[in-house]
């Protein structure tokens, strides 16, 4: 690794982690405020996880965190927003993709409804149960029944004997998905909404989010229940308790039922934007007590009865059977068994729903026989022209349903190969990643020479050819490559067969880290019965920005066969990225001054030093152009935080007046259509009908109305942003209030952003070290797993 190139300012070399001479640990944060700790409307998952923010706590036993929104809860708002934004066409056709969507939607729910509806059948055990699982068998029974369970069944979550759970048949809400626009509410309701709002001193302009998110009647539903105010993305409890005593008065207290159950649904909606499908009873009624809630357990068990929530008891994971003490009386033990500890877990049931769907749509997959597309000779030719890197991929698909595909950038040549090889079978074989831009754009195209599965490998074999001709005719592999969403919705892709599933003989979804449970349940259920599913990614990187963790579940659970590709990440910047990945922060060689270390000792010389390299040291000692050079950053707020590189990098290289919602043609952004996709691109113009994008070559007009809510400055984004994107050039900066929101997967998504060059602006001291070797992934409480052990058994 070398320093910064050609800077005119002296900086010495240093290694990754590095201390600079002279310079105290805390100098750098004590010059400006934690990263992140700014709030704002960003929608992109980032909030929270890239700024250290603790909300993960709550399913470790943390009450405090448990209770603490990630970042800030208006970063939903936009998400939601963002989701409603169609893909900048003409209205009309805007109208006729959301009609074909909903109409492939109904075609969805009545097919999950018939698989629901064959399983579902009475609960027949439960006889012998006593104590707490008695109790809790009870109360989910009492629920079914409408009636409200009488027993404290959480009070003591002792281990008890697996209870089955309510199972509505619903299917999963699509997040990816894209939309129409919502359409506007009712004036009338709106005034309404905000006469009961000023006439409890609350802002008025929470009126039409209130509309949105209570429908007809919210004024009605305000006074008779003021908690509901926190229903609206961005209203803490606080304000909600403020506003109930400003309507109820004296009849106001912390333990009234209805303050009990609205935390108990805000509290699980908090740990959803953390990550988690639902929260350990423990860890919810301890949140549930820091919040001045008397009885959390009649809280839990109110939110239960009115079907707001749903309670369930997953078996664990034990060395071996724990078995019941031995008795004097033989009779006494003559009935019982050995028992399996369970958790109890509490959970929304928009997540449980799509995690039940989820698991049972990739139970189909793994247990239908795969379409028969030819003999294994064929398969076996077919591996063997591929390229060596490939073959195993290749060979393994060929004799399983679903398969899941490890390694890093550079393994996306082996899942290309995948994809010419069975086409090249004649089956009707598709990929979808989870945006646009950066590697992606030519991620299905030849792979880089010289690597496994590349030109050189393929280029003898008959299926070599069909990446220039025959098969693809000219269009090559990536005319088979669309976005999830638009998969999703019809827009792009092989569209749907008679029976609404997807017409295609095997999918490979690449970036399958990013996915969360409520798109693994639309893709696995929008599967037809003998499709193949190849869920290829990294494992080292950023999870999902919705809730789940599919991928490391499903490797975990060791359901399905595994294929770790072989082919390393080229170079010092593949070296320097492996390494991280096993936590290890190595110093590597980089004549090409592939790798520069730019030391830094606070915040204003960490923006200067960022706009520097930007603007002037990588164009002219690496001859990397600003438009393809990304800034990433550990979050949005702090001195600097995107807001405040984005402001710095627009005044050096696109100045101008913002005339057109704070943008100017030519502005790099970052246009997000739903909550957890992001799309790198520049301003072309602003007229009368919107603003006009250029996102990787696809033409987006956004509205006006929407502007504020779906764009974002792009020249600095965060890791969670730019995840599953590369440029030729990226600058990492870490200032040094950064610390503790660094973790291993962060370091190892921002540093392998970096295809050609990496400047590291580095105030963390010996942080960055410790981050990459003793800061894992921050866990998510989740229900796969055990959903799949029981429908599936263990791969070996």
């Amino acid at each position: 690794m070398s320093t910064e190139p050609e800077t005119t300012e002296e900086a010495e070399p240093k290694a990754p982690g590095a201390t600079a001479e002279n310079r105290t640990p805390g100098a750098a944060a004590a010059a400006s405020p934690a990263v992140g700790a700014d709030s704002g409307p960003d929608g992109d998952g980032d909030s929270g996880r890239d700024t250290g923010e603790d909300t993960d706590a709550a399913a470790e036993g943390g009450a405090a965190s448990a209770g603490e929104p990630t970042g800030t809860a208006a970063d939903g708002a936009d998400g939601e927003a963002a989701g409603a934004e169609g893909t900048g066409s003409e209205a009309a056709a805007q109208r006729s993709e959301a009609e074909a969507e909903l109409a492939a939607q109904r075609l969805e729910r009545e097919r999950i409804e018939r698989r629901k509806a064959e399983k579902r059948g009475p609960i027949a055990a439960g006889a012998g149960l006593s104590g707490t699982a008695a109790d809790l068998l009870a109360a989910v029974r009492a629920v079914e029944s409408g009636e409200k369970p009488v027993a404290p069944v959480l009070r003591r979550p002792e281990p008890a004997p697996r209870a089955a759970a309510p199972e509505p048949a619903r299917s999963p809400q699509q997040m990816s998905a894209p939309a129409a626009p919502a359409p506007a509410p009712a004036p009338r309701t709106v005034e309404a909404v905000r006469a009961v709002l000023t006439g409890a001193g609350a802002p008025d302009g929470l009126a039409p989010q209130v509309v949105a998110a209570l429908g007809e009647g919210a004024d009605g539903q305000l006074r008779e229940d003021p908690w509901q105010l926190l229903r609206v993305t961005g209203v803490r409890p606080e304000q909600a308790d403020g506003f109930a005593r400003a309507l109820l008065g004296t009849e106001c207290g912390p333990d009234d039922e209805r303050r009990g159950r609205a935390l108990t649904v805000w509290l699980l909606e908090q740990a959803a934007l953390a990550g988690h499908t639902a929260l350990d009873a423990p860890a919810l009624t301890a949140a549930l007590t820091q919040r001045a809630v008397p009885d959390p357990d009649a809280a839990v068990q109110s939110t239960l009865a009115e079907g707001e929530a749903l309670v369930f008891q997953d078996a664990l994971e034990t060395a071996a059977p724990v078995a019941a003490p031995a008795r004097d009386d033989a009779g006494d033990d003559a009935g019982e068994g050995e028992e399996r500890p369970v958790r109890v877990l509490v959970g929304l049931e928009r997540y449980a729903l799509a995690e039940e769907s989820l698991a049972d749509g990739l139970a189909r997959v793994m247990n239908s026989a795969p379409k028969d597309d030819g003999s294994g000779a064929d398969w076996e030719r077919a591996a063997d022209s591929a390229g060596r890197s490939a073959a195993e991929l290749i060979r393994t698909v060929a004799g399983h349903g679903l398969v899941l595909h490890t390694g890093g950038d550079a393994s996306r040549a082996e899942a290309a190969a995948l994809l010419r090889a069975a086409r090249g079978l004649g089956l009707r074989a598709w990929a979808a990643r989870h945006t646009t831009g950066g590697a992606d754009v030519h991620a299905f195209g030849t792979a880089p020479r010289g690597l496994p599965g590349g030109p050189e490998d393929a280029a003898d074999g008959e299926h070599g050819e069909h990446a220039e001709r025959g098969e693809y005719g000219e269009r090559g592999a990536d005319s088979f490559v669309v976005t999830v969403a638009d998969l999703l919705s019809g827009v792009r892709g092989p569209g749907r067969d008679a029976d609404g599933a997807l017409d295609l003989d095997l999918l490979v979804v690449l970036d399958a880290p990013q996915l969360d449970v409520e798109t693994g349940a639309a893709l696995a259920e929008s599967l037809p019965d003998g499709a193949r599913l190849v869920l290829s990614g990294d494992p080292g990187v950023l999870w999902s920005a919705g809730p789940g963790r599919v991928f490391a579940d499903l490797l975990a659970a060791r359901v399905c066969p595994q294929v770790a590709s072989r082919t390393p990440d080229p170079g010092p910047l593949g070296e320097l990225v492996s390494g991280i990945g096993i936590g290890e922060l190595n110093q590597v060689e980089a004549p090409g001054k592939e790798v520069v270390i730019v030391p830094v000792r606070d915040a204003g010389e960490a923006v200067h030093r960022t706009v520097q390299l930007v603007a002037d040291s990588v164009p002219r000692a690496i001859g990397i152009p600003a438009e393809q050079t990304q800034v990433i950053t550990p979050g949005h707020g702090g001195a600097v935080g995107t807001r405040a590189l984005n402001t710095a990098l627009k005044e050096r290289l696109n100045p101008g007046p913002g005339r057109f919602g704070g943008f100017d043609p030519g502005d790099r952004i970052a246009y997000s259509p739903a909550p957890g996709r992001t799309m790198p691109g520049h301003v072309v113009r602003a007229d009368a009908e919107g603003l006009h994008l250029d996102c990787s070559g696809a033409p987006v007009v956004v509205p006006k109305e929407r502007v504020e809510q779906s764009v974002r400055p792009g020249w600095a984004l965060t890791a969670h942003q730019a995840v599953g994107l590369r440029w030729p050039a990226v600058v990492v900066v870490l200032p040094g209030d950064a610390a503790a929101a660094l973790t291993r997967p962060w370091v190892y998504t921002a540093f392998g952003r970096a295809e050609r060059h990496l400047s590291v602006v580095h105030g963390v001291e010996q942080a960055l070290q410790r981050a990459v070797a003793e800061v894992p992934q921050k866990p998510r409480t989740t229900r796969l797993p055990a959903l799949l052990r029981a429908q599936v058994p263990t791969a070996g």
